[in-house]
């Protein structure tokens, strides 16, 4: 497993997500402008020209947490190996393989899967600072350490 493929893997994800979801946005703010237009025309539709804005500001919402996310993966040195389970590190374990970064789940890499999470996420937190051989339970499960990259 290559991790700097998994890091660009990653970081295409979440690009093509935030492209996505402006996408979505720059319609919803023409639909809305078409609304309002309609509005004060004399077109009793306020109640959705309010909803599109709300459904605006959840996309904005959306869009900047993803971009929050995208500042701290490029922070990421994809080159730096690792020795204790941390930020940029790629994880085999007996359940799979876990890139700790940021939350995006799952990516398909060479036909394998990797998990793209938090280390703040349950799991994350318990295999944080951990080493090869070492295991942690997670919902009744035990999860076993095999390699650090």
């Amino acid at each position: 497993m290559n991790k700097e493929e998994i890091y660009q893997a990653t970081l295409s994800n979440l690009k093509s997500k935030i492209a996505s979801l402006k996408v979505i946005l720059e319609d919803s703010f023409g639909a809305a402008a078409s609304n309002d237009a309609k509005s004060s025309a004399g077109d009793k539709h306020e109640t959705g020209v309010a909803m599109a804005h709300l459904e605006q500001e959840k996309i904005t919402k959306q869009v900047n947490e993803l971009l929050l996310q995208q500042e701290l993966l490029l922070k990421i040195n994809p080159s730096i190996s690792h020795s204790k389970i941390g930020i940029g590190s790629l994880v085999k374990t007996n359940k799979g393989w876990f890139y700790f970064s940021i939350g995006l789940g799952a990516i398909e890499i060479a036909n394998e899967t990797v998990f793209a999470i938090n280390p703040k996420a349950p799991l994350g937190q318990l295999l944080v600072g951990k080493t090869v051989n070492e295991s942690v339970k997670f919902n009744g499960a035990t999860t076993e350490i095999l390699q650090i990259l």
